[in-house]
């Protein structure tokens, strides 16, 4: 179970520096399989079937929710 719940922060993290971060954002479109190793290798531990379905979304995904994200903050 605290395995479970590991894995489950690491994809949140992961995923909120995708949203937050260009930079970070911009090296996993470039090269998902990469960052993703880069990510075990900070502690970042993630699933097979969630790496699995980082690299399924389309990438365009992940531009779309930043962007929403940074024009909701604006306006708040």
């Amino acid at each position: 179970m605290a395995a479970h719940a590991q894995h489950d922060q690491s994809l949140e993290i992961f995923v909120e520096y995708l949203m937050e971060d260009e930079e970070f954002r911009d090296s996993f479109l470039r090269n998902p399989h990469r960052t993703l190793r880069h990510a075990a290798e900070w502690g970042l531990p993630l699933s097979d079937s969630e790496m699995s379905a980082l690299l399924a979304t389309d990438p365009a995904v992940w531009d779309r929710i930043a962007d929403d994200l940074d024009s909701r903050l604006q306006a708040a």
